[in-house]
């Protein structure tokens, strides 16, 4: 499935190094000035997943493909965007168009690069970037929840059906609230996603820090970790010009050194890929053979007959079972043959809800 999430925030922050160090390109102009990204770059990265190394090691296939996320480097919001000021409404325009937002929020002071509202609180600028998207949504809502009602007099069960939801998010949205908090009953989850609002996104927010405080983060990236515990967001502290540094570095022991010295376990845009794709409520799947180890990313809750799909749609039109081995299982009896020997292969029918990690390998008949 495609996952594309949207790098935001205001200008200066480092959004475009961020993303450079993302894809490992020179892709994305860095400039120290407003509305240096005005068409947004989009580069492809693999979501690290040790699982993934373990089973081609045993498989040895003779490809390996990983899930993957687009980020979408979208130019810096300011104050008044949402009424077209700066570049806003094109700005705007991006975001409808991702699956996440990842707003990035810069939590250092001093350096080069000078801030948009001529001080450093982090606080301040998810407020600011927050309520544009609100006024947006807003404006956009109220125009349609009055279309909806002159329709629903006129007899228009659908947009009957439609106004509930609409009323609720625009209650919400008045009171300075996202969208995303809203809460839904049966069907209502399906006309909710149709409105397409920006505060209906997931968000993470990432921390933008001191080279110093790359480890342990400071009172800014705490600060923003406690609000976005108060709004069930995930939050990542990191370094973009670490980052940045890091992915210059092409010997695997160089960068380890590198990691070790700044006290560092892992590169921290590992923890941001992992943290965007746990934001979507993804699960991963496998498929493993001579030809091909795979990594797959579903919805959790997604039945075996809708992960069949995302291999192929004959797959799921024809699905008869799916022959499952759990992660654990597969390692620990050095592959398919030795987990189906130990009796830990299972055959799972059409109401099976995947489970990260599962392993399968799909029956069907088209």
């Amino acid at each position: 499935m495609g996952i594309r999430v949207g790098i935001v925030g205001l200008p200066n922050v480092g959004k475009s190094t961020l993303f450079n160090a993302l894809t490992a390109t020179g892709a994305a102009q860095v400039g120290n000035f407003p509305f240096c990204t005005v068409d947004p770059n989009v580069g492809r990265v693999n979501v690290p997943d040790p699982r993934l190394e373990a089973l081609a090691r045993i498989a040895a296939p003779r490809k390996v493909v990983w899930n993957h996320i687009e980020f979408v480097d979208i130019a810096g919001l300011v104050r008044g965007a949402s009424r077209g000021e700066g570049l806003g409404n094109r700005f705007l325009g991006h975001i409808r168009e991702v699956d996440a937002i990842l707003h990035l929020v810069r939590c250092f002071e001093g350096g080069d690069v000078g801030h948009v509202e001529g001080s450093v609180d982090p606080l301040r600028d998810i407020e600011t970037v927050g309520t544009e998207l609100i006024l947006a949504d807003l404006e956009s809502l109220e125009r349609r929840a009055d279309a909806a009602s002159k329709r629903a007099k006129a007899g228009d069960r659908e947009a009957g059906a439609d106004l509930p939801v609409m009323e609720r998010a625009l209650a919400a949205l008045r009171e300075g609230r996202p969208a995303r908090g809203v809460g839904l009953v049966g069907d209502e989850a399906g006309r909710f996603a149709m409105l397409r609002l920006l505060t209906a996104k997931p968000v993470l927010y990432v921390c933008n820090v001191d080279e110093v405080d790359a480890a342990r983060g400071n009172g800014h990236s705490r600060a923003v970790a406690e609000r976005g515990a108060r709004e069930g967001a995930r939050t990542v502290a990191i370094s973009a010009r670490i980052e940045a540094e890091l992915a210059e570095i092409e010997a695997a022991d160089e960068r380890d050194v590198f990691l070790k010295a700044l006290g560092l376990g892992e590169p921290g845009l590992d923890r941001v890929i992992r943290a965007a794709y746990r934001l979507l409520g993804l699960v991963t799947f496998f498929t493993v053979g001579p030809k091909e180890a795979r990594a797959w990313a579903v919805t959790e809750g997604s039945t075996a007959p809708q992960a069949a799909g995302e291999v192929h749609t004959d797959f799921e039109r024809g699905f008869i079972r799916a022959e499952t081995i759990c992660y654990d299982d597969y390692v620990a009896h050095n592959g398919e043959q030795g987990a189906k020997q130990a009796g830990r292969m299972r055959l799972e029918g059409r109401d099976y809800r995947v489970g990260d990690g599962d392993v399968f390998l799909f029956r069907f008949n088209v």
